[in-house]
């Protein structure tokens, strides 16, 4: 009966229930029917409490972003940038795919927000120039994996809430692991690409005029990085206050310099987000309230004391988290899975000795890749349903981005110092 709620969470998530209420739901009927002890008022008052946190403020923020860039022309002018920059390399269009999503990782955060912009942009110009609809739909979801591994993404927020970490670090971190993505999906885009015979977007590479006219026309948006690595450093601003400093900069930049964006504007700006936002808290207080029936049943503790007697290797402790993750990946959504995930298995990571740093990105790039994974990976779905493709040819070109995706979880989990060497660098 201790571990009814968990089991009866995922009967529920298999069976189409929403995450949250799930999680909700569970502990709810735990703490009303089974373990009376803990009042019903101190449930409520912590799932209240879970969103009174300074540094979740990061999270409307880092969403309202990505949308001021969308309504301003950011994102817009960093496609041609893109595009100019590979478009003459075969498989071009592929290949800004790719690099779009790692401009626009260090901004917006979120892969179902890339995911979603690119099947509604790219997919259909790469319709055009020739491309197999499910390989164009494939690459997307691929590549839109790299925006949460690249801060500001709201998971590195999330999983430095639950586990106490430092945000700047994660943010830091997060900058050679989401390149190191990109680099897999770019070599297997060259190697699918020739195979296939796709041409370029291009007929011939860029002159470095147009490459700086284009550059001074985004480079806005391409110094947002920097700044928030430079501000983090000397202290300028915490994580939290950096979404509000960027906000402001996009709204400068769509107001002022590219006056796309209008005062009208603004209430949907502000709809968008708080819809976007609304979905991911709901699910951060309900992982709290699941969190506090782990804690009172010691259930972390447990798995920890059960893990560390199988072995103490850091090698195989970290295997065995992959291949996990991975599997459960490939059924839950990604929010959801590291929030219920970290409060269980961070513990044991800290006694083996992992670097919480290090194990923060073993567990978001493993579940990443299960968001393009059967048999319910999320992004894999929102790609499908918004490109018109069927799951079985999406996955019949999108295995080889699959392979690479999990190779290079695999070198980030087994090779720490990608991860720790900015923060430990610069912080």
């Amino acid at each position: 009966m201790i571990i009814f709620p968990v089991i009866a969470a995922f009967i529920l998530f298999a069976i189409g229930v929403p995450v949250a209420i799930a999680m909700l739901a569970v502990t709810f009927f735990y703490f009303a029917f089974y373990d009376q002890t803990m009042p019903m008022q101190l449930v409520v008052q912590k799932m209240v409490s879970s969103n009174e946190s300074f540094t979740l403020l990061a999270v409307p923020f880092f969403v309202t972003i990505g949308v001021v860039m969308n309504h301003s022309g950011i994102s817009s002018r960093l496609m041609k940038f893109c595009n100019l920059l590979t478009g003459h390399l075969s498989g071009g269009l592929a290949h800004v795919n790719v690099l779009l999503s790692t401009l626009l990782g260090g901004i917006s955060g979120s892969a179902s927000a890339d995911a979603a912009m690119q099947c509604k942009i790219l997919v259909p110009q790469m319709d055009k120039a020739g491309y197999n609809r499910g390989f164009s739909t494939a690459i997307t979801a691929a590549s839109s994996l790299i925006s949460p591994i690249i801060p500001p993404g709201v998971a590195l927020i999330i999983y430095a809430v639950i586990t106490n970490s430092s945000v700047g670090k994660m943010f830091l971190g997060g900058y050679l692991p989401g390149l190191l993505m990109g680099s897999f999906l770019f070599a297997t885009v060259v190697i699918i690409s020739k195979k296939e015979g796709y041409k370029p977007s291009r007929d011939k590479r860029a002159s470095l005029k147009e490459i700086w006219a284009s550059f001074k026309e985004c480079v806005w948006a391409l110094f947002m990085p920097v700044m928030v690595i430079v501000g983090l450093r000397f202290g300028f601003f915490t994580p939290t206050e950096a979404g509000a400093v960027i906000i402001l900069v996009c709204l400068i930049i769509g107001f002022f310099v590219y006056k796309e964006l209008k005062l009208a504007d603004i209430p949907n700006v502000l709809v968008e987000s708080v819809i976007a936002t609304s979905s991911i808290m709901f699910v951060i207080v309900a992982a709290n309230v699941f969190g506090s029936y782990l804690s009172w049943e010691r259930i972390p503790q447990a798995l920890t004391a059960m893990i560390v007697n199988f072995t103490d290797n850091k090698i195989l402790f970290l295997l065995m988290i992959n291949v996990f993750l991975l599997a459960m990946g490939m059924f839950l959504e990604g929010t959801a899975l590291l929030m219920i995930a970290t409060p269980l298995l961070f513990p044991a990571a800290q006694q083996i000795g992992i670097d919480p740093i290090h194990f923060g990105f073993v567990m978001i790039c493993t579940i990443a890749v299960g968001g393009i994974t059967p048999p319910f990976g999320s992004i894999m779905y929102l790609t499908c349903t918004i490109s018109e493709v069927s799951v079985l040819e999406f996955l019949a070109k999108g295995w080889p981005f699959i392979v690479a995706l999990i190779s290079s979880a695999l070198v980030i989990t087994h090779v720490p110092w990608i991860v720790t060497v900015l923060p430990n660098w610069l912080m």
